[in-house]
């Protein structure tokens, strides 16, 4: 019995040896989790929620007092927005509102609506100055986030129809223009999916089947993804009526999905078949290829997966939601890499031999030599090589000066004005910017406490202090709940919602405008507010991003610590890691924020730079661990440092850069889709997967590895002893 036979296999060639012998099965369970799991998501549905909520924040007092106190003022609300030219004082088309608005007073969730038109002395504030475009408000019985989109949908066809006929024949039969905005409204707009994940697909197939050369070898990886995407969709959609998961997620999943399951797949699928090239027989080729990629897989999943487990460090309901569902997204792509490709290698290879077997037969009988595909990448290696400190330096400048945008980016959330015209809550937004100023679709809510004493007089105060304050356009006399000591004040700045301009009012409101009126009158003034609780979101992410990164990367870096047994490939990863995602949300930042290319500029949503760095971070420990884990190899073969670098970079270049290549359309895709956050999503993942493969993993870091020689994989003695052994490769 020869060695071979009698050493110990690994887990990971045990699960391999059991996927193959076991592949009806193990095809048979991935059919049914996902059968079961969509089954299930069909029949349970979606209670995709969004949770804004933010405790200790000054906005989430305002609204928790309202929703203790004055409930009718704490719901969501819609705004119905009408433009008649012939003005809105026509008998006619007041007549016409008067009519409409009875018909949504009687709608389901509808608590309240207040008439653009003044009754008694008081002054027609919801009408425009010119008098063509005025706007009722629709006071919702629950909040924006949780008002149902299909009774929103009712109140908007309600609104539009007029009282007879569609919308667009309403709208030419009466001269009126009625649209309806607010969150509400915007949410209830889904656009339509499937085009941005089809066209990812189609671009990953071509990719796939320039590099294998076989439609049946590059299909392969997708299917694995299609497998692992689809069973995650139905239990993050399961897991909804649970937990809090955001309506964003799904396209978010499908990205990183896709992305995840097609590179898993295609590293362990590369490994196989340098195996048979090798001389391998199948089993053999499936056990090695798991054991060594598979390996690396496991490691470099776990490494995204801590990552996006850093995101519940920030303590924001929503985004812990996102984050635990990409977590587990990765890990059923990772399960599927690990379980489902062997048996599909099982079901496959021998076709799949066959097919490589008649191209070295051809190549063979036209007289050409078998391609040697590390042959370039040697003397790439070599030439970096000989000249390290250049390929170090001119590429460092480079991705700093595209990192600099980063130091002016300033988070928020897009509004409805960033939207596409087609939408009727864009149109409406538009309306009431043209009629009543920008500040007017971002109204601030001043809630004002007594603690059990009236408080008449102090709203009065806080009113007039408001009014006077610069950056005000215009504000609503108090309305003063049941009791007697509690009061809001809405106020309406002169710009935009997402403009910095009304970012530095709240600030401005909540320091010295309305400290001496709180103080004289002995009451509690809160600047509360979709718009304020939107700036404390965007400003508690700020300042919890430095913990972030420290912990994510403290944690990636003590992973590569134990698993390569150095000391300084951890900070090398950690800092080539970090110049990548900063390049990467320099780009976002020059593109969104500053409107390059003709992109209506804006804030950069507040949760795409760390959802973007928690992704990008752990997939660009996928491209480290799987070149690393190669050069580790031959470092342990040879003990030759420059060998090791350049034997590594040869049997993984061709591979990560495909691979890369598959991301960067996969994500690239998303830039198709109409929501703005995605767009960014998509920019930047892709962005960063670029500069990760070309410019890190191909140029500095071998660069680095040079320059560091055996350095690279040295440990102390006494840290080495201390360490657990985790083995990139099998003995």
């Amino acid at each position: 019995m020869t060695v071979t036979e009698t050493h110990r296999r690994s887990v990971f060639e045990r699960l391999a040896g059991w996927s193959q012998r076991h592949r009806w099965t193990a095809l048979l369970l991935w059919v049914l989790v996902l059968a079961g799991v969509t089954a299930g998501a069909r029949l349970a549905g979606s209670d995709f929620r969004n949770d804004f909520t933010l405790p200790g924040a000054e906005s989430q007092q305002a609204q928790d007092l309202l929703a203790d106190r004055a409930p009718i003022r704490a719901g969501g609300s819609l705004d119905i927005v009408v433009r008649a030219p012939g003005g809105m004082s026509e008998p006619s088309t007041r007549e016409a509102v008067d009519a409409m608005l009875t018909r949504i007073r009687a709608l389901p969730h509808v608590a309240e609506v207040v008439s653009p038109y003044p009754s008694g002395s008081f002054p027609p504030t919801a009408i425009s100055a010119d008098g063509t475009i005025g706007y009722a408000t629709v006071a919702l019985d629950v909040p924006a986030e949780a008002m149902p989109a299909d009774a929103t949908r009712r109140i908007i066809e309600t609104a539009r129809a007029s009282g007879s006929g569609s919308a667009d024949e309403a709208a030419g039969s009466s001269g009126l223009t009625v649209e309806v905005g607010g969150d509400p409204a915007r949410a209830a707009e889904e656009a339509e999916g499937g085009a941005a994940e089809g066209a990812g697909l189609l671009a990953a197939l071509v990719v796939l089947v320039l590099l294998f050369g076989s439609l049946l070898a590059a299909s392969l990886p997708i299917i694995i993804a299609v497998f692992a995407v689809g069973s995650a969709i139905g239990l993050v959609t399961l897991a909804s009526h649970v937990a809090t998961v955001a309506d964003f997620t799904t396209p978010l999943l499908i990205l990183v999905g896709l992305g995840v399951g097609i590179d898993y797949a295609l590293l362990v699928f590369s490994r196989f078949r340098g195996e048979l090239t090798a001389g391998a027989d199948r089993s053999a080729a499936v056990r090695t290829a798991l054991d060594t990629a598979g390996r690396t897989v496991f490691f470099a999943g776990t490494t995204v997966i801590i990552a996006l487990l850093g995101l519940v460090l920030l303590g924001l309901g929503a985004l812990q939601g996102v984050a635990v569902a990409l977590a587990v997204t990765v890990l059923v792509t990772m399960l599927a890499a690990l379980v489902l490709l062997p048996a599909l290698l099982g079901f496959f290879g021998a076709r799949l031999e066959r097919t490589m077997a008649k191209r070295a037969e051809k190549a063979a009988r036209s007289g050409r030599a078998p391609r040697d595909e590390g042959r370039l990448w040697r003397r790439w290696s070599n030439a970096v090589a000989r000249r390290p400190w250049p390929a170090i330096l001119l590429p460092l400048v480079a991705l700093i000066g595209m990192s600099a945008p980063v130091v002016g980016m300033r988070l928020g959330f897009a509004d409805a004005g960033n939207d596409a015209e087609s939408k009727t809550s864009t149109r409406a937004y538009h309306l009431l910017a043209e009629g009543f100023g920008p500040g007017v679709n971002g109204p601030l809510v001043l809630v004002i406490t007594g603690g059990g004493q009236p408080v008449q007089s102090a709203a009065r105060a806080v009113q007039q202090a408001v009014a006077a304050t610069p950056g005000v356009a215009g504000t609503i006399a108090p309305m003063v709940a049941s009791g007697g000591d509690l009061a809001t004040v809405i106020a309406f700045p002169e710009s935009a919602p997402q403009d910095e301009a009304t970012q530095n009012l709240v600030d401005t409101l909540r320091g010295d405008a309305l400290a001496t009126v709180a103080r004289d009158h002995d009451v509690t003034v809160l600047v509360g507010g979709p718009t304020a609780a939107v700036i404390d979101v965007s400003a508690a992410i700020a300042d919890r991003l430095p913990l972030f990164i420290a912990v994510v990367v403290g944690l990636s870096a003590l992973l590569l610590l134990v698993l390569f047994r150095s000391l300084l490939i951890p900070v090398k990863a950690a800092v080539l890691n970090l110049l990548s995602v900063g390049a990467a949300m320099g780009l976002v930042t020059w593109v969104f924020q500053h409107g390059a290319f003709g992109v209506p500029p804006g804030p950069i949503e507040a949760y795409v730079p760390v959802m973007i760095f928690a992704i990008v971070f752990g997939l660009s420990m996928d491209y480290e661990v799987f070149l690393l884990a190669r050069m580790h190899e031959e470092w342990e073969k040879t003990r030759d440092a420059v060998g090791a670098v350049r034997e590594g970079l040869a049997t993984t270049g061709r591979v990560v850069t495909a691979a890369a290549a598959i991301m960067v359309v996969v994500f690239g895709a998303f830039l198709l889709s109409p929501d703005r956050m995605l767009q960014q999503f998509g920019l930047g993942l892709a962005a960063a997967v670029l500069i990760d493969a070309v410019v890190i993993r191909c140029l500095l870091l071998p660069a680095v590895m040079h320059v560091f020689g055996a350095r690279a994989w040295w440990l102390p003695a006494g840290l080495a002893r201390r360490l657990p052994r985790l083995a990139l490769e099998h003995r």
